[in-house]
């Protein structure tokens, strides 16, 4: 019976691995032509999903490309007033570390079969058994698990549900190698994560694998069209940044140096997520994993829970061999549970960062009582 996966994401890959090791083969469809398409973005904080990777049995090799140092964190004001420092000692145990997603998503890539991935089919539509690709091409399926993220079009099949704007927009920018190019601003932002939060605006550095600091500034109570409104012109990097920095009045000068010092690599993001709580009725032949069937807002916690669907999707298909929908129905009924709680939790975060005291607010978050 073929097992078909949509998205070779997390979610998707993790569903493969464990489908694998519990002596299932499935085939993962992927739109992007390669694995080096296109950049797979920053780090991530793996925490419960650790669980998933040691069903995976892939535990010790994540321990190998995790960042310890990755859990340090500065939290600041805009006038430059430090609040919080937290450096991690080099014994500490891999609780919380930091990983960069590309690199995860490689070490899933090559714990599986050659072939499994099939690179370049853009999935179209689904039905009667039958996968429709853009090229025109056609591929069989007894269970089709939608992995393909955000805007999934898998997840068409089970529920009118759409991604919703949440009035956040984000300006992400970056500087290269920042330790040989700019020393000084390595040494401020630290190794793992640097936040500035104001009235309405957070400023977020963080140290990746590559040497790269990856910096996003998040505008909060902003509307869907706040990019074609802000005057920033992401044609022109430079002008860019200038603009950027205008957008930040009164903010201390290091976190400005810091914008100027950045490439020509300027991306607006959109924040959306999907209702908190989303349930459907169970399927016999399809079910969506991942940001395609609980998309959160961005602090912490979807990755994780697309890598603990992907595992417990796969354990549950291994306990039910050839049962389909008993597997589907012991899955969701889990899924939903957890990533309720999982949205909930989000969107309480959300809420902080969006405060007019969120850095206060942040700081008895990580310091309470």
């Amino acid at each position: 019976m073929t097992i078909a996966i949509v998205g070779a994401g997390l979610g998707g890959l993790t569903l493969a691995r464990v489908l694998h090791v519990n002596g299932i083969e499935a085939v993962v469809y992927e739109r992007e032509s390669s694995r080096e398409a296109r950049g797979q973005g920053g780090m991530l904080d793996i925490h419960s999903g650790q669980r998933a990777l040691r069903e995976a049995g892939l535990i010790d090799q994540f321990f190998m490309i995790a960042r310890r140092e990755g859990q340090d964190m500065r939290l600041l004001q805009p006038d430059g007033t430090l609040l919080l420092q937290e450096d991690t000692p080099d014994d500490a145990p891999l609780a919380r570390p930091e990983v960069d997603r590309a690199d995860l998503r490689d070490l899933l890539l090559d714990s599986l079969p050659a072939g499994t991935v099939r690179w370049g089919h853009a999935y179209e539509s689904a039905g009667n058994g039958l996968l429709r690709f853009a090229d025109g091409s056609t591929a069989p399926y007894d269970l089709l698990v939608g992995a393909d993220g955000a805007q999934s079009r898998v997840r068409a099949l089970l529920t009118d549900a759409r991604p919703a704007h949440i009035g956040q927009n984000v300006v992400e920018v970056g500087i290269p190698d920042i330790d040989r190019t700019h020393p000084d601003l390595a040494a401020m932002v630290g190794r793992g994560n640097y936040w500035v939060l104001g009235d309405g605006v957070s400023f977020a550095a963080q140290r990746n694998g590559d040497g790269r600091v990856r910096i996003g500034v998040s505008f909060y109570n902003t509307g869907e069209d706040w990019f074609a409104t802000s005057g920033i012109p992401f044609d022109d990097p430079a002008a860019a940044r200038a603009r950027l920095i205008e957008l930040l009045p009164g903010w201390d000068s290091r976190f400005t140096t810091l914008i100027a010092a950045c490439d020509d690599t300027v991306v607006p993001r959109s924040i959306t997520t999907l209702p908190v709580g989303l349930t459907w009725q169970s399927k016999p032949d399809v079910t969506l994993v991942g940001d395609a069937a609980h998309l959160m807002p961005p602090v912490g916690e979807g990755a994780n829970m697309a890598l603990l669907d992907g595992a417990l999707l796969g354990l549950a298909l291994a306990a039910h061999p050839g049962d389909f929908p008993a597997a589907i129905a012991e899955y969701e009924r889990e899924m939903f549970e957890r990533t309720s709680a999982a949205a909930r939790m989000s969107a309480d975060m959300q809420e902080l960062l969006m405060s007019p005291d969120a850095a206060q607010r942040l700081l008895a978050f990580f310091q309470p009582g």
